[in-house]
């Protein structure tokens, strides 16, 4: 039963960070989507061990347990903030489950959710505080955030965070993404040798991945603006 539990959990966050990939460049849903199974394998893999240890953290993953299931039902406002008859919310999970890692994941649910609602000052406030340091979930919060200063048009940050990203993740799997996200920002600002430095090290570095496959395209596009 808590191996299952915690296999669903994984999934939940995996669906959860994959989906905020999707904000930036709605083109490239289909590729985003295909990832879905891949992004956050080790979501709960690092809590698992003392999840049931404590009282005060099985509390807390009780606590946001009824907040995932709100969030699977694209109900990001209850989840975010609670319902009258007897949930916390994400905001209160973290705040009053502070320093378990239950609260912490609690924090980029909730960032994830401002996100969904279109609040992306506030969304990088929460994806900002969740300590992830592992080669997949944190990369995944960053280039989210990366995704929402994009949205408020803060393209400098944004694509530090998705370079970042791209960096810390160094896989065939995460990283040409972001580095494809930040390409296309860097073309938009018209640092076309950013750009094509980041398409080239999709080309270069990560050339088993999907997106290597059309690579060349980007990066002669991005060679005609330099015309």
């Amino acid at each position: 039963m808590a191996e299952q539990k915690h296999h669903n959990e994984q999934m939940n966050v995996e669906d959860a960070l994959t989906q905020s990939e999707a904000f930036l460049i709605k083109n490239k849903k289909a590729i985003i989507g295909g990832i879905l199974a891949v992004v956050i394998i080790v979501a709960g893999v690092i809590m698992y061990k003392h999840l049931y240890s404590e009282p005060r953290e099985e509390k807390a993953q009780a606590a946001l347990f009824k907040g995932q299931e709100l969030f699977e039902q694209d109900d990001y406002a209850k989840a975010l903030n609670g319902d009258s008859i007897g949930y916390k919310g994400f905001l209160k999970v973290a705040e009053e489950f502070s320093g378990t890692k239950a609260a912490n994941l609690a924090k980029a649910y909730a960032g994830i959710c401002y996100a969904h609602l279109g609040q992306y000052e506030d969304a990088i406030k929460y994806l900002n505080q969740f300590d992830g340091t592992d080669q997949m979930v944190g990369p995944a919060v960053l280039a989210a955030a990366g995704n929402c200063y994009a949205q408020l048009e803060q393209l400098d940050k944004a694509t530090a965070a998705l370079l970042k990203a791209a960096d810390k993740a160094d896989s065939n799997t995460l990283s040409p993404i972001y580095l494809l996200q930040a390409g296309e920002i860097l073309v938009k600002q018209g640092k076309i040798d950013e750009a094509i430095k980041a398409y080239t090290a999709i080309k270069d570095k990560y050339f088993q991945s999907y997106q290597a496959m059309d690579i060349d395209k980007y990066i002669e596009q991005a060679k005609l603006l330099k015309k």
